[in-house]
């Protein structure tokens, strides 16, 4: 598709309000799904990525792997197991899903990212004591007997102390962190950590402008299946309690709740399969469903 100069130069001038907006602020986006399973969109994602820190955006990368740690232990031999919803991670999965996503997927965006332009930096949570987590575990309803249970998931933990020391020194230095959503925990153990989950935490620690989680969806839909772009706190969770939100968006809707209510100004559940779809959302006048406060 040609365009025209003249056409480049209005495109960039409408944007200029919505890059003051966001000048010098951090901006926590956590990717995955199908955006991250094809190079070409890799690429683009990590071509808007370095845009956004010439704009003088801060931005984080926060990203996930299910698919990608499914593969490798099909692989190896490793069965998976499940209990609500969530990978069962024993001592030899744990191996597994630190080397996937620690080593293999983080250093490809990495290497995405600089061959874009860019200075970005892999990281996990286990680095500087980033992220200490608390193991998970969940409540489930045994179908024979309907007596509820706790479900051990073995290496998988939830947030329980974020220390933005090692982000506040890589931040504001040309530099973009690209963070595996791996925890330690008091012990010094591995442990799995959701990365929507991840991505909250961090972003409420840093107190970011927003935080943008990709997913395969539009966004929120209303009971007539279209987009809602704006909703408030309270009317989020009045659409969780009626039903309208449901299934795997309710888990997503509560993470951008907890980011909002921990500092971070606003959250956006976008839709990653978009191409360009972080520059709809910040440089235009929205892309996805977005969350605030009030």
């Amino acid at each position: 598709m040609n365009v025209s100069p003249h056409d480049i130069a209005r495109v960039l001038s409408e944007a200029l309000p919505h890059m003051q907006r966001y000048d010098e602020e951090i901006v926590v986006v956590k990717y995955g799904g199908h955006a991250m399973g094809e190079e070409d969109l890799a690429r683009s994602f990590a071509r808007d990525i370095v845009l956004m820190e010439q704009t003088a955006i801060n931005p984080v990368v926060v990203h996930g792997g299910g698919p990608q740690i499914g593969e490798m232990l099909k692989r190896l031999g490793i069965e998976s197991q499940f209990a609500a919803g969530l990978r069962v991670t024993d001592a030899a999965t744990i191996e597994i899903v630190e080397m996937v996503l620690g080593g293999s997927i983080n250093k490809q965006i990495v290497g995405f990212i600089n061959a874009a332009g860019g200075k970005a930096v892999g990281l996990c949570g286990k680095d500087g004591n980033m992220v200490v987590a608390r193991k998970a575990t969940r409540r489930v309803v045994d179908a024979d007997s309907n007596i509820e249970k706790i479900v051990d998931l073995g290496f998988v933990g939830e947030p329980d102390k974020v220390d933005v020391t090692v982000l506040n020194q890589i931040l504001g230095r040309d530099l973009i962190p690209v963070l595996a959503p791996l925890a330690t925990s008091t012990e010094g153990l591995t442990y799995n950590v959701n990365a929507d989950t991840f991505a909250g935490a961090i972003a409420g620690a840093l107190k970011a402008k927003r935080l943008l989680l990709l997913t395969d969806v539009p966004g929120v839909l209303d009971t007539s299946k279209k987009l809602i772009h704006d909703l408030s706190v309270a009317d989020a969770r009045r659409l969780i309690a009626d039903g309208t939100i449901s299934g795997g968006m309710i888990p997503k809707v509560e993470t951008c709740l907890e980011a909002v209510e921990g500092g971070v100004e606003a959250a956006v559940i976008v839709d990653g399969r978009v191409p360009h779809a972080i520059l709809l959302e910040l440089f235009t006048e929205g892309a996805g469903t977005l969350i605030r406060r009030g």
